[in-house]
Order: structure tokens, then sequence, then C-alpha cells
């Protein structure tokens, strides 16, 4: 209002022929930002007060301690929580003898300066527990704690639906929720949208990956790769099905089922198939282990020394049992196992 009578007044003093606005201009313009001004208005001005307070958002910032506008929550529900909308205060608040801490303190003339002290001490440990209230309070609003504990979470029913959210993602939020404190819902949300991001990048890596490994260098042929990958996959598993239930018609009830399809398997005999079966041994392993010991059996029997090589698979239990069934069946002497 003093610079709008002012403008005026020398609007007035000028004449008719220019507006406030128009002598105000000219007057910042020349005195202000022209060389005058340069000349005598210092580029920094000195005693000029520091601000040593927190930045905003900080654990001690000035900002938590600001109210926030009151929640839009019913009478009913008001009186549930024990909310006092027009204070933003509850009936029961954070740390709620908080206030003991001052409520008995008193300046008098006579206190010795041990004493004020004493007392500024108290009050700045009331300080910290208001703001370390506002913050928690600050917290829950940001989460919208009191809608989804009153079963009205109204911010996600109005935010659009994203993606979906895996069980591992939720066992990972569930963990990481003592770390909401300090990160905004914003920012947590970020956070793990990023994480989504990543782990569909890497997926894609690998399979560019794939890709290159079988020759493929362009996406056009990828589209013809994948088509036929997906047959490859569909036949074996009509074959996987169809020999169990082959098994199933011959009363077997899937005796081989687990390993009627691997390479060796008709290789084997009756008695060896059902070795292997109940070993969990594949046809192909068992048929390297077989003639790597009736290998070793024949060169001792001719007095030629011979070292085992045995495969790192085969473990004590396996070997004993494989040299018992190829004893009782005859392949290696008694004496060789």
């Amino acid at each position: 209002e003093g610079k709008k009578s002012t403008g005026e007044d020398m609007a007035a003093h000028v004449g008719a022929s220019r507006t406030p606005q128009e002598v105000m201009e000219h007057y910042v313009s020349m005195y202000i930002h022209g060389n005058l001004g340069k000349a005598c208005i210092p580029d920094t001005i000195p005693n000029r007060v520091t601000d040593h307070t927190c930045p905003s958002g900080g654990p001690l910032s000035p900002s938590l301690t600001t109210p926030l506008p009151p929640l839009d929550i019913s009478v009913a529900e008001q009186q549930q929580l024990g909310y006092m909308p027009l204070r933003d205060d509850y009936e029961i608040e954070y740390d709620q003898d908080a206030e003991t801490l001052i409520s008995g303190l008193s300046v008098n003339y006579d206190d010795e300066d041990v004493e004020i002290e004493l007392k500024r001490a108290h009050v700045d440990m009331y300080v910290r527990k208001l703001r370390e209230r506002q913050r928690r309070k600050n917290i829950a609003r940001d989460y919208n704690l009191v809608p989804a504990f009153l079963g009205k979470d109204k911010k996600d029913k109005e935010r659009p639906a994203k993606r979906k959210i895996t069980k591992e993602e939720k066992e990972l939020r569930l963990k990481l929720r003592p770390l909401y404190q300090f990160m905004s819902c914003k920012e947590f949300d970020d956070l793990f949208e990023n994480m989504h991001k990543e782990k569909m990048l890497r997926a894609k890596i690998r399979e560019l990956q794939r890709y290159r490994r079988n020759g493929i260098t362009k996406m056009e042929e990828s589209a013809e790769y994948e088509a036929a990958r997906h047959k490859r996959e569909k036949r074996k598993e009509n074959k996987s099905a169809a020999g169990a239930r082959r098994g199933r018609e011959d009363g077997k009830d899937g005796e081989f089922a687990a390993i009627e399809n691997l390479p060796g398997f008709e290789l084997l005999s009756d008695r060896e198939k059902v070795l292997c079966s109940s070993l969990n041994l594949s046809p192909a392993r068992y048929v390297t282990v077989k003639t790597i010991i009736i290998k070793d059996h024949l060169q001792k029997r001719q007095g030629i020394p011979s070292k085992s090589r045995l495969p790192s698979y085969l473990d004590k239990v396996l070997k004993k049992r494989i040299l018992n069934f190829l004893t009782e069946s005859g392949w290696i002497s008694r004496d060789a196992s």
C-alpha cells in the first residue's frame, strides 16, 4: 500500500500524462536497477542474519512442527480415534507425558545461571519431543495410515490400477517396513518400481543373450525362433505325458516315469531300470559307471595296474550298491567288489 500511494503521489506530481504504474516502473529501472542504484546499493548486504535452522524436512526442521490440514473423517470416526480436528491432535499422543518436562518450570528473578541453563535444557528436550510427535503424524498422513486403519483406504482406491504386486515383493515390503519412516511414500513406491524395472531389464538381457548364442542377430528373427522353441517344449511335454500315461496303462503306475524319457533308458535291462529308479540315477550315468567298473576289473585280472577313474557324482553308497548289483549279476567276480 505504501508503494502504491508513493506511485500515485509521483504520478500526480508529474502530471496526468503518466499512470502510477508507468511512474513506478520508470523509477525502479532508472534509480534502483540503473547506474545510480548500482553505485549506491552494494551487491552483498553486510550484517544480514544467517539462517542456522535445519533444512526443510530434516530431523530438526521447523517445518516438522507445522500443523497439517485436519483429516477428512466422520464424527463417529473422530470419536473412535479420539481425534480433535481443529487442533489436529489426539487424546493420546506419542510420548504423552512430554509436557511434564516444562509444566512445573517458572522463571524467577533470583535464578542462578545453572538453574537457567537447566530450564533451557528442559525446554529444548520438550521441543524435540514435539518435533518427533509431529514427524510421526506426518509419516502417518503420508502413508495414509488412518484411512487404512478405518478400513477405507481412499488413496489406493483413487490411484489408477498399476502392475500386479508379486508375493516376493509383498514379503520384501513387509521386511522393509521399519525403513518407511526415513523415506516418503512416493520415494518408496519409486524404489519398488525401479526394482521391478531392473528385474524386467535383466530378464530381457538374458533373453537377448540367448538369442545371440543361437545365432539370432535381428529382432524379426526372434519371433520364428520363439515359435519353434514353443513347439519343441510342447512336443516334449506331450511326450512325457504320453509316456506316463502308457506306464499307467501297463500297470506300472509310472514306476519308471522319472527316467524312461532320459537317454540310455532303452539300453537297460529290467533289473537295471529298477536299480536306476531306486537310486535316482540317470541311465547315461549308470552306463558310464558300469563301463568304468567292468573295464577296471578286466585290467586288474590281466595284471595291468589301473587307477580308479570313477566320476565325482558317485558317492560311497552309490558305488557300493552298483558293485553289489554287478557282482550278483555276474558282470564282475566277488573278490573285485
